[in-house]
């Protein structure tokens, strides 16, 4: 098994969807990341940093599911981030309401000197420039994953590309894939992204499943089809923890066995969106994640005739 390091937010959200809204609730890409990367039992680590009003059953909850959190800064005279939005009844488009980066803002991340040598590498969506700061404390890791949003797009390009150059696998929804290619056709984004550096391409899809690109390779997941969403916030940063999280978990990184990590990520977002926040995550045990990945394979599993 792989030692992984995960950098991302840790935070409060407030979450406002057709079927009801919460108050402040834990939330952040790490958490979500670490929740499903701690299906595989993986030595995982959290690089992120939260205030003094971020309260101590929610790390004990971390370092349960088996998160180290020597990475997680404590700043006790501050603020945790915060982030609240309001979902539309499509549930694929939200308004944010309240973005408090707090002690994000002056976050500089440490990783910890047990996991500079980490093999998985999961960049969170953050500041690229804080996102290139990890990416050169490590020692020579074999997988580094980036997820990242147009924000980062429209606001620090340079940076971005810095960061895109330095990867191998980046996961982006498919608008993003074409804002940063310049291209329709995800085919034809794919491979442009893959020229600006990463060798595989993730383009998510939302209810709509996963796309993996490799070369000349190309593999489709669906999603799983839910009576009801609640809530599809963290969806994504749960794909990624699944995806990161079996790949570290399994210690092989080929384009065979990455389709095999989409379709654990997949699993797991799957169940995200059942809840609000993460709680589904929480207590997810692994027969429902077994049986999930079975539901997944009988989506796509048909003998056909061929004349």
């Amino acid at each position: 098994m792989s030692k992984l390091v995960i950098v991302g937010t840790v935070a409060f959200d407030a979450i406002e969807t057709p079927f009801g809204k919460t108050g402040k609730i834990l939330g952040g890409a790490a958490t979500y990341i670490g929740l499903a990367a701690s299906q595989f039992k993986t030595d995982g680590a959290i690089v992120s940093i939260v205030g003094g009003d971020f309260p101590e059953e929610n790390l004990e909850m971390l370092k349960d599911k088996g998160m180290n959190l020597s990475g997680l800064e404590i700043v006790k005279e501050g603020k945790t981030f915060f982030w609240s939005g309001k979902y539309h009844n499509d549930m694929n488009t939200r308004d944010t309401l309240i973005t408090d980066l707090n002690v994000l803002a002056d976050f500089e991340p440490k990783v910890p000197q047990d996991y500079i040598d980490a093999e998985v590498v999961m960049l969170g969506n953050l500041h690229p420039l804080v996102q290139l700061g990890v990416i050169e404390q490590m020692n020579d890791p074999k997988l580094i994953v980036l997820d990242t949003m147009n924000f980062w797009m429209d606001s620090a390009l340079e940076d971005l590309m810095k960061v895109i150059a330095k990867v191998d696998v980046i996961t982006i929804n498919d608008e993003e894939a074409r804002q940063l290619s310049g291209e329709y056709s995800l085919v034809k984004a794919a491979h442009k992204i893959m020229e600006m550096g990463p060798d595989y391409v993730v383009i998510k899809k939302g209810e709509h499943g996963a796309l993996l690109f490799g070369d000349d390779d190309v593999f489709f997941a669906p999603a799983m089809p839910l009576r009801e969403v609640f809530d599809p916030t963290g969806a994504g940063d749960t794909f990624a923890g699944g995806f990161t999280g079996y790949l570290a978990k399994t210690g092989d990184y080929s384009y065979t066995n990455m389709k095999n990590a989409i379709i654990n990520g997949s699993a797991l977002a799957s169940f995200c969106v059942e809840k609000f926040g993460p709680e589904r995550l929480l207590n997810l045990s692994n027969k429902e994640v077994y049986e999930r990945i079975q539901q997944f394979k009988s989506l796509t599993q048909f003998d056909i005739k061929l004349t």
